[in-house]
């Protein structure tokens, strides 16, 4: 028999490079939508004038003056220590929910799903009024000492924040193979230890991904922090929304560049996170 011959491929014609050159210069007017004010506020904060709009030449003193306002700082360092605590129990809840919600069946499944995905999709600011009344309703303290003054915002961003990690992680179970527990129930392990041992090790991606998503989430939040902090509370967002109030200073943009960037870190990790997912399900 002959061996089937290779197809070529002809040759790309003048409509090829004409649809190629439109697909390129759609992508770059999306990337100059989308990245063209965060690159005019990075550049502005190196800016040598207390005039935002006019350019005076390159200094590094605002970020100077941010990193000695301390106000900011402990406002930074509220943020960062919120974050971490929303991105801990937020992904023990939103694991424990998707584990269930993908392990059992039950009557009205359906209604827990849609409970669940319920803080997605509302908006934020009713989310935030709903926190509000709640800790009103219940005469939630208002004047705890450091840091427990800011159990009120890590609450409700977990309240907020744990559905993107369950369905983080639900995503990821539905790639598990239920055949590996079962093997492991047939060679003598306990309902824990196959669990332990087939489960959890490939929930784990989605653990990594599920809490950086949530970290983000809780670090750029303003709606429902400026709602559920206190009158002795203030993170980043807040504390940036308040020095725009008066004006946009290089100082404000200088601030917000540096919550950009820790944004885009932690993004760039969770992104890294979820292609190796990726990759691991399709090894």
């Amino acid at each position: 028999m002959k061996a089937p011959t290779k197809r070529r491929r002809a040759p790309p014609g003048p409509l090829d490079y004409t649809r190629r050159a439109w697909m390129r210069f759609v992508l770059l007017a999306v990337f100059v939508f989308l990245y063209a004010p965060l690159a005019a506020l990075i550049a502005f904060s190196f800016n040598d004038s207390k005039r935002n709009i006019v350019w005076r030449g390159f200094t590094t003193k605002y970020y100077e003056k941010a990193a000695a306002n301390e106000v900011l700082v402990e406002a930074f360092v509220n943020s960062l220590l919120i974050a971490f605590f929303t991105a801990a129990v937020a992904t023990v809840l939103g694991a424990a929910a998707a584990w269930l919600l993908w392990r059992y069946r039950f009557p009205f499944k359906w209604v827990c799903e849609g409970a669940v995905a319920l803080p997605i999709v509302i908006p934020e600011i009713c989310m935030g009024v709903a926190m509000l009344v709640f800790f009103s309703r219940i005469g939630w303290p208002d004047d705890l000492p450091w840091p427990l003054n800011l159990s009120r915002i890590g609450i409700a961003h977990v309240s907020f924040a744990f559905p993107f990690v369950a369905f983080v992680v639900r995503a990821r179970l539905a790639s598990f193979n239920r055949e590996l527990e079962e093997a492991a129930r047939d060679l003598g392990a306990g309902p824990w230890a196959a669990l332990r041992d087939t489960v959890i090790p490939h929930m784990r991606p989605g653990f990594m991904a599920g809490a950086l998503l949530a970290f983000i989430l809780s670090l750029d939040d303003f709606v429902i922090t400026f709602f559920t902090s206190g009158p002795d509370t203030i993170t980043f967002p807040v504390k940036v929304y308040s020095m725009v109030r008066f004006s946009v200073t290089p100082e404000v943009n200088a601030a917000s560049t540096v919550l950009v960037a820790v944004t885009a870190a932690a993004t760039a990790l969770a992104v890294g996170l979820r292609n190796r997912q990726f990759r691991e399900g399709f090894l």
